[in-house]
């Protein structure tokens, strides 16, 4: 554990998080900070990463924003061990974590807006395989 103030590989993931549940919610980052009376510029550097969220802080968003305090956590458990970077098995290449851009957060969310079963996995289906063929032609230019 790094003696440092810095924000981590952690900080980035909360951030990440906040981020996409302030999304899921429609909350602008002026709306959000003005429930949490801070400005969007704070909201914004927390979603970014660039400042460390206390633990206080935390559970008032936790709160305003209908989530556990651990919602904040998941895929963190990648930077516990080694940083941002996760080796892949079987290859010995490095892989960098996913970043969650408002394109995947755009995409998750009009996902989650189709209630027809069938009709999910049919497109999760389609997802797969042109990332599938993409990934194969991309091997076969190296």
């Amino acid at each position: 554990m790094a003696d440092s103030k810095l924000p981590s590989g952690i900080d980035r993931v909360v951030g990440q998080r906040i981020r996409w549940r302030r999304k899921e919610l429609k909350l602008t980052q002026e709306k959000l900070g003005e429930q949490l009376g801070l400005t969007f510029q704070q909201v914004q550097k927390y979603e970014k990463g660039v400042n460390r969220i206390s633990a206080g802080r935390l559970f008032e968003l936790s709160t305003v924003m209908g989530v556990p305090v651990t919602y904040f956590f998941d895929g963190a458990e990648s930077f516990l061990d080694g940083g941002a970077t996760a080796v892949a098995e079987g290859d010995g290449e490095d892989v960098q974590a996913p970043v969650i851009t408002s394109e995947v957060l755009d995409l998750i969310a009009a996902f989650q807006k189709i209630e027809d079963q069938s009709l999910r996995k049919s497109l999760l289906a389609t997802v797969q395989a042109a990332a599938s063929a993409f990934d194969g032609k991309a091997q076969a230019e190296d």
